[in-house]
Protein backbone atom coordinates (compact mmCIF):
# COMPACT_ATOMS: atom_id res chain seq x y z
CA UNK A 1 0.00 0.00 0.00
CA UNK A 2 1.53 3.21 -1.08
CA UNK A 3 1.12 6.54 0.92
CA UNK A 4 2.11 9.91 -1.44
CA UNK A 5 3.35 12.64 0.52
CA UNK A 6 4.62 16.05 -1.44
CA UNK A 7 5.95 19.58 -0.51
CA UNK A 8 7.25 23.05 -2.09
CA UNK A 9 10.63 21.73 -0.96
CA UNK A 10 12.59 19.81 0.82
CA UNK A 11 11.59 20.84 4.42
CA UNK A 12 8.41 20.88 3.46
CA UNK A 13 8.11 17.48 2.37
CA UNK A 14 9.80 16.07 5.62
CA UNK A 15 7.48 18.81 7.27
CA UNK A 16 4.75 17.59 6.22
CA UNK A 17 5.66 13.87 7.02
CA UNK A 18 5.89 14.40 10.54
CA UNK A 19 2.50 16.14 10.48
CA UNK A 20 1.38 12.72 8.97
CA UNK A 21 2.80 10.80 11.56
CA UNK A 22 1.27 12.52 13.99
CA UNK A 23 -2.24 12.61 12.47
CA UNK A 24 -2.39 9.04 12.18
CA UNK A 25 -0.61 7.35 14.82
CA UNK A 26 -3.02 5.62 17.44
CA UNK A 27 -5.46 6.92 15.71
CA UNK A 28 -6.64 3.66 13.78
CA UNK A 29 -7.74 5.02 10.35
CA UNK A 30 -7.69 2.59 7.34
CA UNK A 31 -4.17 2.89 5.68
CA UNK A 32 -6.30 2.33 2.55
CA UNK A 33 -8.08 5.54 3.03
CA UNK A 34 -5.03 7.37 4.14
CA UNK A 35 -3.63 6.64 1.13
CA UNK A 36 -6.48 7.88 -1.06
CA UNK A 37 -7.13 10.76 0.63
CA UNK A 38 -3.27 11.56 0.40
CA UNK A 39 -3.69 11.54 -3.53
CA UNK A 40 -6.78 13.06 -3.79
CA UNK A 41 -7.98 15.36 -1.88
CA UNK A 42 -4.47 17.23 -1.47
CA UNK A 43 -2.42 19.21 -3.83
CA UNK A 44 0.89 17.85 -5.32
CA UNK A 45 3.75 19.70 -5.03
CA UNK A 46 7.56 18.49 -6.87
CA UNK A 47 9.49 17.13 -3.81
CA UNK A 48 7.58 13.92 -3.21
CA UNK A 49 7.82 10.82 -1.49
CA UNK A 50 6.00 7.43 -1.73
CA UNK A 51 6.00 5.66 1.52
CA UNK A 52 5.36 1.81 0.86
CA UNK A 53 4.20 -0.58 3.14
CA UNK A 54 1.97 -4.17 4.25
CA UNK A 55 0.73 -2.36 7.24
CA UNK A 56 -0.20 0.79 8.70
CA UNK A 57 2.58 0.15 11.33
CA UNK A 58 5.19 -0.54 8.58
CA UNK A 59 3.75 2.65 6.79
CA UNK A 60 3.53 4.75 10.11
CA UNK A 61 7.71 4.19 10.30
CA UNK A 62 8.32 5.10 6.93
CA UNK A 63 6.79 8.13 7.33
CA UNK A 64 8.50 8.88 10.62
CA UNK A 65 11.74 8.01 8.92
CA UNK A 66 10.88 10.54 6.26
CA UNK A 67 10.10 13.01 8.35
CA UNK A 68 13.31 12.49 10.27
CA UNK A 69 15.46 12.33 6.95
CA UNK A 70 16.42 9.16 7.18
CA UNK A 71 14.65 7.19 4.53
CA UNK A 72 16.84 4.41 4.63
CA UNK A 73 15.98 3.66 7.79
CA UNK A 74 12.88 2.55 7.12
CA UNK A 75 13.16 -0.83 5.73
CA UNK A 76 14.61 -1.63 9.03
CA UNK A 77 11.91 -0.35 11.00
CA UNK A 78 9.30 -2.41 9.25
CA UNK A 79 8.50 0.00 5.82
CA UNK A 80 9.01 -2.18 2.68
CA UNK A 81 10.43 1.34 1.44
CA UNK A 82 10.48 5.02 1.08
CA UNK A 83 11.28 6.54 -2.62
CA UNK A 84 11.60 10.09 -2.86
CA UNK A 85 12.69 12.84 -5.47
CA UNK A 86 12.10 16.03 -7.35
CA UNK A 87 8.98 15.32 -10.51
CA UNK A 88 10.76 17.26 -13.09
CA UNK A 89 7.69 16.11 -15.20
CA UNK A 90 4.91 18.34 -16.58
CA UNK A 91 1.66 17.77 -18.34
CA UNK A 92 -1.46 15.58 -18.97
CA UNK A 93 -0.68 11.88 -17.94
CA UNK A 94 -1.02 8.88 -20.95
CA UNK A 95 -1.19 5.22 -19.89
CA UNK A 96 1.46 3.63 -22.31
CA UNK A 97 0.51 -0.30 -23.21
CA UNK A 98 3.33 -2.23 -25.09
CA UNK A 99 2.58 -5.21 -27.69
CA UNK A 100 4.07 -8.83 -26.75
CA UNK A 101 7.47 -8.95 -25.52
CA UNK A 102 7.51 -7.70 -21.83
CA UNK A 103 6.73 -11.30 -20.47
CA UNK A 104 8.42 -13.32 -18.20
CA UNK A 105 8.15 -16.19 -16.38
CA UNK A 106 6.38 -15.57 -12.69
CA UNK A 107 5.14 -11.83 -13.31
CA UNK A 108 2.24 -10.96 -11.69
CA UNK A 109 2.83 -13.88 -9.43
CA UNK A 110 3.68 -11.84 -6.34
CA UNK A 111 1.02 -8.28 -6.82
CA UNK A 112 -1.80 -11.76 -7.30
CA UNK A 113 -0.77 -12.49 -4.02
CA UNK A 114 -0.49 -8.72 -2.02
CA UNK A 115 -2.77 -6.58 -3.98
CA UNK A 116 -6.26 -7.34 -3.95
CA UNK A 117 -6.93 -4.66 -6.10
CA UNK A 118 -4.72 -6.44 -8.81
CA UNK A 119 -6.20 -9.82 -7.48
CA UNK A 120 -9.81 -8.81 -8.05
CA UNK A 121 -9.54 -7.59 -11.56
CA UNK A 122 -7.59 -10.57 -12.74
CA UNK A 123 -9.63 -13.08 -11.61
CA UNK A 124 -12.62 -10.45 -13.72
CA UNK A 125 -10.18 -11.09 -16.38
CA UNK A 126 -9.64 -14.79 -15.90
CA UNK A 127 -13.84 -15.48 -15.84
CA UNK A 128 -14.58 -13.71 -19.23
CA UNK A 129 -10.96 -15.35 -20.95
CA UNK A 130 -11.45 -18.93 -19.94
CA UNK A 131 -14.33 -19.72 -21.53
CA UNK A 132 -12.53 -18.80 -24.87
CA UNK A 133 -9.56 -20.23 -24.34
CA UNK A 134 -9.47 -23.80 -22.31
CA UNK A 135 -6.97 -22.79 -19.74
CA UNK A 136 -6.44 -21.20 -16.90
CA UNK A 137 -5.16 -17.86 -16.66
CA UNK A 138 -4.44 -17.62 -13.01
CA UNK A 139 -2.96 -20.84 -13.02
CA UNK A 140 -0.70 -19.72 -15.87
CA UNK A 141 0.30 -16.68 -13.47
CA UNK A 142 1.14 -18.49 -10.18
CA UNK A 143 3.28 -21.47 -12.59
CA UNK A 144 1.38 -24.03 -11.62
CA UNK A 145 2.57 -27.30 -13.20
CA UNK A 146 0.99 -28.47 -16.02
CA UNK A 147 -0.58 -25.10 -16.82
CA UNK A 148 -0.50 -23.58 -20.13
CA UNK A 149 2.89 -22.25 -21.48
CA UNK A 150 3.70 -18.80 -22.16
CA UNK A 151 5.50 -19.80 -25.24
CA UNK A 152 2.23 -20.62 -27.07
CA UNK A 153 1.67 -16.82 -28.53
CA UNK A 154 -2.49 -17.71 -27.71
CA UNK A 155 -1.73 -17.74 -24.29
CA UNK A 156 1.02 -15.46 -24.20
CA UNK A 157 -1.07 -12.48 -25.71
CA UNK A 158 -4.22 -13.20 -23.62
CA UNK A 159 -1.74 -12.94 -20.64
CA UNK A 160 -0.32 -9.91 -21.25
CA UNK A 161 -3.82 -8.38 -21.82
CA UNK A 162 -5.13 -9.62 -18.58
CA UNK A 163 -1.46 -8.22 -16.57
CA UNK A 164 -1.81 -4.60 -18.56
CA UNK A 165 -5.98 -4.71 -17.52
CA UNK A 166 -5.65 -5.52 -14.18
CA UNK A 167 -1.72 -3.27 -13.19
CA UNK A 168 -4.02 0.01 -14.62
CA UNK A 169 -6.50 -1.15 -11.55
CA UNK A 170 -3.78 -0.57 -9.15
CA UNK A 171 -2.84 2.34 -10.51
CA UNK A 172 -6.26 4.30 -10.24
CA UNK A 173 -6.81 2.72 -7.01
CA UNK A 174 -3.74 4.37 -6.30
CA UNK A 175 -5.46 7.37 -7.32
CA UNK A 176 -3.41 7.85 -10.83
CA UNK A 177 -6.42 8.49 -13.34
CA UNK A 178 -4.98 8.55 -17.39
CA UNK A 179 -6.15 11.44 -19.36
CA UNK A 180 -5.42 9.39 -22.18
CA UNK A 181 -5.04 5.87 -23.22
CA UNK A 182 -2.27 4.73 -26.55
CA UNK A 183 -1.38 0.70 -26.66
CA UNK A 184 1.36 -0.62 -29.16
CA UNK A 185 0.04 -3.93 -31.75
CA UNK A 186 -1.82 -5.98 -29.07
CA UNK A 187 -1.41 -3.47 -26.35
CA UNK A 188 -4.17 -1.24 -28.23
CA UNK A 189 -6.97 -4.38 -27.01
CA UNK A 190 -5.58 -3.36 -23.30
CA UNK A 191 -5.93 0.25 -24.05
CA UNK A 192 -9.32 -0.39 -25.37
CA UNK A 193 -10.82 -1.92 -22.12
CA UNK A 194 -9.30 1.00 -19.48
CA UNK A 195 -9.86 3.53 -21.82
CA UNK A 196 -13.76 2.33 -21.76
CA UNK A 197 -13.49 1.98 -25.78
CA UNK A 198 -14.55 -1.94 -25.13
CA UNK A 199 -16.18 -3.75 -22.58
CA UNK A 200 -13.86 -6.54 -20.58
CA UNK A 201 -15.41 -9.39 -22.04
CA UNK A 202 -15.07 -8.20 -25.39
CA UNK A 203 -11.32 -7.45 -25.19
CA UNK A 204 -11.25 -10.77 -23.95
CA UNK A 205 -12.98 -12.36 -27.01
CA UNK A 206 -10.30 -9.84 -29.57
CA UNK A 207 -7.58 -11.07 -27.20
CA UNK A 208 -8.39 -14.63 -27.31
CA UNK A 209 -9.70 -15.19 -30.57
CA UNK A 210 -7.22 -13.20 -32.76
CA UNK A 211 -4.03 -15.08 -31.15
CA UNK A 212 -5.13 -18.48 -31.87
CA UNK A 213 -5.34 -17.49 -35.45
CA UNK A 214 -2.23 -16.36 -35.33
CA UNK A 215 -1.21 -19.34 -33.41
CA UNK A 216 -3.03 -21.68 -36.03
CA UNK A 217 -2.25 -19.97 -38.96
CA UNK A 218 0.39 -17.37 -38.68
CA UNK A 219 3.31 -18.97 -36.59
CA UNK A 220 5.76 -20.42 -38.48
CA UNK A 221 5.25 -18.42 -41.85
CA UNK A 222 7.83 -15.75 -41.15
CA UNK A 223 9.33 -13.49 -38.23
CA UNK A 224 9.87 -9.96 -37.05
CA UNK A 225 13.33 -8.12 -36.55
CA UNK A 226 14.28 -5.19 -35.04
CA UNK A 227 16.46 -2.62 -36.40
CA UNK A 228 18.53 0.35 -34.93
CA UNK A 229 18.22 3.01 -37.41
CA UNK A 230 15.72 5.75 -38.89
CA UNK A 231 12.59 4.47 -41.29
CA UNK A 232 13.62 6.78 -43.54
CA UNK A 233 17.14 4.53 -43.83
CA UNK A 234 15.70 1.08 -43.44
CA UNK A 235 13.10 2.24 -46.15
CA UNK A 236 15.58 2.70 -48.75
CA UNK A 237 17.53 -0.44 -47.44
CA UNK A 238 14.51 -2.67 -48.25
CA UNK A 239 13.76 -1.31 -51.63
CA UNK A 240 14.52 -4.54 -53.84
CA UNK A 241 13.79 -6.85 -50.69
CA UNK A 242 10.59 -8.93 -51.09
CA UNK A 243 8.63 -10.15 -48.78
CA UNK A 244 9.62 -7.80 -45.82
CA UNK A 245 8.29 -4.31 -44.64
CA UNK A 246 8.19 -2.15 -41.50
CA UNK A 247 6.01 -3.30 -38.89
CA UNK A 248 6.44 -0.48 -36.30
CA UNK A 249 7.89 2.35 -35.96
CA UNK A 250 8.99 3.23 -31.86
CA UNK A 251 11.61 6.03 -31.75
CA UNK A 252 13.72 8.10 -34.43
CA UNK A 253 16.27 4.78 -34.68
CA UNK A 254 14.04 2.00 -33.26
CA UNK A 255 12.36 0.22 -36.42
CA UNK A 256 11.14 -3.55 -36.61
CA UNK A 257 10.36 -5.39 -39.89
CA UNK A 258 8.19 -8.37 -40.55
CA UNK A 259 7.46 -10.62 -43.29
CA UNK A 260 9.15 -13.57 -44.63
CA UNK A 261 12.07 -15.57 -42.54
CA UNK A 262 14.61 -15.92 -45.93
CA UNK A 263 13.75 -11.95 -46.75
CA UNK A 264 14.50 -11.15 -43.04
CA UNK A 265 17.91 -13.16 -43.06
CA UNK A 266 19.20 -11.19 -46.23
CA UNK A 267 18.32 -8.09 -44.03
CA UNK A 268 20.06 -9.19 -41.14
CA UNK A 269 23.03 -10.89 -42.78
CA UNK A 270 23.46 -7.26 -45.26
CA UNK A 271 22.99 -4.88 -42.78
CA UNK A 272 25.01 -6.22 -39.65
CA UNK A 273 28.16 -6.57 -41.81
CA UNK A 274 27.43 -2.74 -42.35
CA UNK A 275 27.97 -2.07 -38.45
CA UNK A 276 24.40 -1.76 -37.83
CA UNK A 277 22.75 -3.47 -34.56
CA UNK A 278 19.94 -5.77 -35.74
CA UNK A 279 18.22 -8.20 -33.05
CA UNK A 280 15.57 -10.56 -33.83
CA UNK A 281 12.27 -10.84 -32.00
CA UNK A 282 11.36 -13.95 -30.51
CA UNK A 283 8.54 -14.51 -32.58
CA UNK A 284 7.68 -17.19 -35.77
CA UNK A 285 5.19 -15.26 -37.15
CA UNK A 286 4.92 -11.93 -39.24
CA UNK A 287 2.49 -9.40 -37.55
CA UNK A 288 1.39 -6.18 -39.23
CA UNK A 289 3.01 -7.85 -42.67
CA UNK A 290 0.96 -8.34 -45.89
CA UNK A 291 0.74 -12.24 -44.46
CA UNK A 292 -2.23 -11.07 -42.71
CA UNK A 293 -4.43 -10.56 -45.25
CA UNK A 294 -4.43 -14.47 -45.26
CA UNK A 295 -6.66 -14.61 -41.92
CA UNK A 296 -8.27 -10.98 -42.43
CA UNK A 297 -11.76 -12.95 -42.98
CA UNK A 298 -11.64 -15.57 -40.29
CA UNK A 299 -10.99 -12.80 -37.94
CA UNK A 300 -13.69 -10.53 -39.22
CA UNK A 301 -16.28 -13.47 -38.57
CA UNK A 302 -14.83 -14.48 -35.25
CA UNK A 303 -14.84 -10.98 -33.93
CA UNK A 304 -18.19 -10.40 -36.04
CA UNK A 305 -20.37 -9.59 -32.46
CA UNK A 306 -17.83 -7.35 -30.86
CA UNK A 307 -19.81 -3.89 -30.03
CA UNK A 308 -17.14 -0.67 -29.79
CA UNK A 309 -18.30 1.58 -26.91
CA UNK A 310 -18.03 5.35 -26.76
CA UNK A 311 -14.98 5.21 -24.46
CA UNK A 312 -14.48 7.66 -21.53
CA UNK A 313 -10.79 8.11 -21.48
CA UNK A 314 -9.27 9.66 -25.20
CA UNK A 315 -8.16 7.08 -26.50
CA UNK A 316 -4.96 7.92 -29.67
CA UNK A 317 -5.00 5.13 -32.23
CA UNK A 318 -1.36 4.03 -33.38
CA UNK A 319 -2.70 2.32 -36.19
CA UNK A 320 -3.89 5.65 -37.83
CA UNK A 321 -2.65 8.40 -35.91
CA UNK A 322 -6.14 9.43 -34.87
CA UNK A 323 -8.07 10.05 -31.90
CA UNK A 324 -10.57 6.72 -31.58
CA UNK A 325 -13.98 7.65 -32.67
CA UNK A 326 -17.10 5.61 -33.05
CA UNK A 327 -17.15 7.31 -36.44
CA UNK A 328 -16.44 4.33 -39.31
CA UNK A 329 -17.43 1.70 -36.90
CA UNK A 330 -14.87 2.74 -34.07
CA UNK A 331 -12.97 -0.56 -32.66
CA UNK A 332 -15.46 -3.26 -34.25
CA UNK A 333 -13.72 -5.87 -35.83
CA UNK A 334 -12.42 -4.21 -38.84
CA UNK A 335 -10.49 -2.27 -36.68
CA UNK A 336 -8.75 -5.13 -35.24
CA UNK A 337 -7.58 -6.23 -38.07
CA UNK A 338 -6.27 -3.54 -39.91
CA UNK A 339 -4.48 -2.52 -36.09
CA UNK A 340 -2.89 -6.70 -36.58
CA UNK A 341 -2.05 -6.15 -40.65
CA UNK A 342 -0.98 -2.09 -40.72
CA UNK A 343 2.43 -0.72 -39.13
CA UNK A 344 2.33 0.45 -35.78
CA UNK A 345 2.70 4.62 -35.79
CA UNK A 346 3.99 4.51 -31.68
CA UNK A 347 6.96 7.23 -32.24
CA UNK A 348 4.37 9.26 -34.15
CA UNK A 349 1.60 8.63 -31.38
CA UNK A 350 4.22 9.71 -28.91
CA UNK A 351 5.30 13.42 -30.55
CA UNK A 352 1.56 13.91 -31.34
CA UNK A 353 0.90 13.66 -27.64
CA UNK A 354 3.58 15.68 -26.35
CA UNK A 355 2.77 18.14 -28.78
CA UNK A 356 -0.91 17.97 -27.08
CA UNK A 357 0.12 18.76 -23.46
CA UNK A 358 0.42 14.95 -22.81
CA UNK A 359 3.99 14.80 -20.15
CA UNK A 360 3.96 12.19 -18.20
CA UNK A 361 3.80 8.96 -19.92
CA UNK A 362 3.39 5.61 -17.32
CA UNK A 363 4.19 2.21 -19.22
CA UNK A 364 1.68 -0.17 -17.75
CA UNK A 365 3.11 -3.34 -18.34
CA UNK A 366 5.08 -6.53 -17.04
CA UNK A 367 8.06 -5.07 -17.86
CA UNK A 368 9.09 -1.74 -19.48
CA UNK A 369 9.63 -2.34 -23.26
CA UNK A 370 8.83 1.13 -24.61
CA UNK A 371 10.26 3.30 -22.38
CA UNK A 372 13.51 3.99 -24.81
CA UNK A 373 11.52 4.75 -27.38
CA UNK A 374 9.57 7.04 -25.96
CA UNK A 375 12.61 8.72 -24.09
CA UNK A 376 14.32 9.18 -27.74
CA UNK A 377 11.26 10.62 -29.30
CA UNK A 378 10.86 13.18 -26.47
Amino acid sequence: MPWVVSGKSAGALAAQAERLAGAVAGAGVPVAGVGWSLVSGRSVFRHRAVVVGQDGDGLLAGVRALAAGQPDAADAAGAVGVVSGVADVSGRRVFVFPGQGSQWVGMAEGLLESSPVFASRLAECAAVLEPLVGWSLLDVVRGVEGAASLERVDVVQPVLWAVMVSLAEVWRSAGVEPDAVVGHSQGEIAAAVVGGWLSLADGARVVALRSRVIGEVLAGGGGMLAVQASVEEVEVWLEGVAGVGVAAVNGPRSVVLSGTREGLEACATAWSSRGVWVKWVPVDYASHSEQVEGVRERILADLAGVVPLSGGVPMLSTMSGEWVGLEGGGLGAGYWVENLRRPVRFAEATRRLAGEGFGAFVEVSAHPVLVMGIEETL
